[in-house]
C-alpha cells in the first residue's frame, strides 16, 4: 500500500489547531560553536549540517 508525501505546512497547521506549538528547529549555541538540537553535538560555526547525526536546519 502506497501513502502520500507528508505536506509539512498542512501537518503543522493540523497541530496548530489543535492546540500544539510548532516553531522551526535552528542550531543552538554554546561556547561560540553550533550546537546540533538533536544529538548535541558541537560544530564550527560554519557548519551547515551535524557531522555527528546528519541533522541539518529546514
Amino acid at each position: 500500500m502506497a501513502s502520500a508525501p507528508v505536506d509539512d505546512d498542512m501537518f503543522d497547521e493540523f497541530l496548530n489547531q489543535r492546540g500544539h506549538d510548532t516553531e522551526t528547529v535552528g542550531w543552538e549555541e554554546s561556547y561560540n560553536k553550533k550546537q546540533c538540537p538533536d544529538c548535541g553535538g558541537l560544530h564550527d560555526s560554519g557548519a551547515t549540517e551535524c557531522s555527528v547525526c546528519g541533522w541539518s536546519p529546514v
